[in-house]
């Protein structure tokens, strides 16, 4: 197939976009999808002219048009060279922040094409993206969202990038006055601060291997303030529980004795949100990575909040719940994780919680009591068996743990 007849052949399909049926218009972005699998530069090319020569074409076609961009971009990655990758990269950039309102679909295909590319061109992304993430200024809000997206998409390439960003994002935190703004914020809080922990959990294979924790803390913890102390007191529910999202990740960043100073305060507001929201998935893995960096720490805190722990934790495996419901499934999943950590850490206190309720007449506290003892048995048995417990409790737990396993 010449590159003219392929180059007519998309012009033809491109123009077919404007279709009013939306059945025609999907089948015309699966159109320019397969024909991308054969001729991806020649669609990418077009594409690409298409939307920048037709400036005033409605934001719905474009975004099936930057859809499809992104599933050839996605498959064909390695042919791409560079002159068309920066043409993409200049069109996607200029696509997602045309327009300062939110229009989600267009801005997010956009934003998608940008993270495609990002996976082999990453220095040209973050170059384009870091232009429009300019000190003193409030970025637009897709930009922001971008490399969050782009730090979970490829680790190894942005997370070297991350300290100036984040220097440069802390002063933005408090010009930020909406809580749309501050809730994108908070979400790529959570994925730097995961990208990061992944990266030196990945250090043998990092291009990098000298990047430490310490070279993000203080700017960590910057944010951590002004999360925690403003946003978390005064924000709206969805900005409140975006907060309590991020600040999980975040604490494994913090400095030993800023997270040990946090705890009193930070323990009692998590476990709050139990009761504020019915979604608790959030909150539970949210809590589950604040008490896994506690204990890396070795911190003196959980004891003094073990109770209140342990009755919470508790209470959310106790609910009666559809077992199908896969955020209730995966609520349970991080609840359990808690548990993990804290029979690790304390598992005497934690047993000496659990064997008395399964004494209790409520069918669904003892049900959610053994659950928690399975799991601890399988998870975290070596720690619970080299204790010295009287001989009561101790005949007590080898009884149940013969029956559990």
């Amino acid at each position: 197939m010449s590159e003219t007849y392929a180059k007519r052949l998309s012009a033809i399909l491109l123009d077919a976009v404007t279709d009013k049926d939306p059945q025609m218009q999907e089948q015309v972005c699966g159109a320019l999808c397969d024909f991308g699998e054969s001729k991806p530069a020649e669609v990418l090319s077009a594409c690409e002219e298409h939307l920048r020569l037709h400036e005033k074409l409605a934001h719905p076609y474009r975004t099936i048009i930057l859809r499809a961009m992104e599933i050839v971009v996605s498959n064909h990655i390695s042919e791409l060279d560079k002159d068309m990758a920066r043409a993409i990269i200049l069109l996607a950039s200029n696509e997602m922040t045309k327009v300062k309102e939110l229009v989600s679909d267009w801005q997010q295909a956009a934003s998608s094409v940008l993270v495609a590319v990002g996976r082999r061109f990453i220095s040209s992304v973050m170059e384009e993206l870091l232009s429009k993430f300019q000190p003193g200024l409030l970025p637009h809000p897709c930009t922001v969202h971008t490399l969050a997206s782009l730090s979970v998409s490829n680790v190894f390439g942005v997370v070297p990038f991350l300290t100036s960003i984040l220097s440069t994002m802390l002063p933005m935190l408090g010009a930020a006055k909406h809580d749309s703004m501050k809730v994108v914020f908070c979400c790529a809080l959570q994925r730097f601060s995961e990208s990061i922990l992944e990266y030196l959990a990945n250090l043998d294979q990092a291009p990098d291997p000298t990047v430490r924790k310490d070279a993000f803390a203080s700017d960590i913890f910057g944010a951590y303030d002004i999360l925690f102390h403003q946003w978390l007191q005064s924000g709206g529910a969805k900005l409140r529980l975006a907060v309590v999202e991020a600040l999980g990740p975040m604490s494994h960043l913090l400095p030993s004795e800023k997270l040990e100073e946090q705890l009193p305060k930070l323990l009692p507001r998590v476990l709050a949100f139990y009761k504020k929201h019915t979604e608790t998935v959030h909150v539970s893995k949210s809590l589950s990575q604040i008490l896994e960096a506690a204990v890396s720490v070795g911190s003196r805190t959980l004891d003094i909040h073990l109770n209140s722990l342990l009755a919470a934790l508790h209470a959310q495996i106790c609910v009666p719940v559809e077992s199908s419901s896969p955020l209730v499934m995966s609520n349970q999943k991080e609840v359990l994780r808690c548990f993990t950590v804290l029979a690790c850490c304390s598992p005497d206190r934690l047993l000496a919680f659990l064997l008395p309720k399964l004494d209790t007449s409520n069918e669904r506290t003892r049900v959610g009591t053994l659950q928690v003892l399975r799991h601890i048995i399988n998870t975290a048995g070596e720690y619970l068996v080299e204790r010295r417990w009287d001989r009561p409790t101790l005949s007590i737990f080898s009884m149940k743990r013969s029956i559990l396993l």
